[in-house]
């Protein structure tokens, strides 16, 4: 089995992972050039970076379904800090569209000094850590996470890839960017009337008919049916859907399948004690 050293990189305090980062992928990142129409959809890993590779390309073509048909997710909505971009970054058309894991303090100089507009998505932490369990279990570019007990310390530890959910809430929470992000819970990324938030946040005058069309092509059940979207042309060497599907759910609520009540009480105490008022800000409360 492959040591923490082996499968990951520390980059300025984080751990991440080796297979799609490097030293050259993050300097690339550092050195990206932003424009002031693009469009980032940032998250904490598991809260539903795959639903805005599918949601952004539709709403920015107006509901066209070529690119999530034609093109894997991983090349049409590109990782800002994977090496992935540099090989993509040419094919890319305007309006861009990105994702990336980063919280706000490791974003590019260029981020700061453009007009480039985020979309963040919070997910309820006690659901992003049964996702985040069940991941470790399929990538074999993760530690394997042990027992749900332990990883549950791990989690609330920051010992994952990407660091703390609590710091990263709070980084993008408190970045004072105004009118350039939206605040939207992976809880609500399915309804028409968020993908008509989204529409608007972008300027995009999309029919009513255009807003449905786009919700139906981006439900859970029509991405696990696709194969750009699905992660199913992933080779298994690197994630083995034999252990766990990589679209395994899409729902809100499963950890009350997997928490006793001790693990609840403690997962709540430690989130509720770092996340100070931030998360009152969202529709709902990751405290309860």
């Amino acid at each position: 089995m492959p040591s923490s050293e082996e499968l990951y990189l520390e980059y300025q305090g984080l751990l991440l992972p080796r297979e799609t980062h490097s030293a050259e992928s993050l300097k690339f990142a550092q050195e990206f050039a932003l424009k002031d129409d693009d469009v980032l959809a940032v998250t904490y890993p598991k809260s539903g970076t795959i639903w805005m590779q599918e949601i952004l390309p539709l709403v920015l073509s107006g509901g066209d379904l070529t690119p999530v048909q034609t093109v894997v997710n991983w090349d049409r909505v590109p990782w800002l800090e994977e090496k992935r971009l540099a090989q993509v970054v040419d094919k890319l058309v305007s309006p861009r569209a990105l994702v990336t894991h980063f919280q706000y303090s490791f974003m590019p100089p260029s981020f700061r000094t453009s007009k480039a507009k985020v979309i963040y998505v919070l997910r309820n932490p006690k659901d992003v850590l049964v996702s985040s369990y069940y991941f470790h279990q399929m990538a074999a570019f993760l530690e394997d996470p042990g027992t749900f007990d332990e990883f549950m310390e791990i989690f609330l530890d920051g010992r994952v890839v990407f660091g703390k959910w609590t710091d990263h809430v709070k980084s993008w929470k408190n970045a004072e960017l105004g009118d350039r992000i939206l605040f939207i819970t992976y809880e609500e990324m399915d309804l028409p009337a968020s993908i008509r938030r989204i529409s608007d946040f972008l300027r995009r005058n999309l029919s009513e008919d255009v807003i449905h069309k786009i919700a139906e092509n981006c439900s859970f059940q029509s991405m696990k049916a696709n194969a750009m979207s699905n992660f199913s042309l992933c080779p298994k060497e690197y994630m083995d859907s034999d252990k766990s599907p990589f679209l395994r759910k899409g729902i809100a609520g499963d950890w009350k399948n997997h928490f006793n009540s001790e693990q609840l009480a403690r997962f709540k105490s430690v989130i509720t004690k770092e996340i100070t008022k931030v998360v009152a800000h969202f529709p709902f409360s990751a405290k309860t």
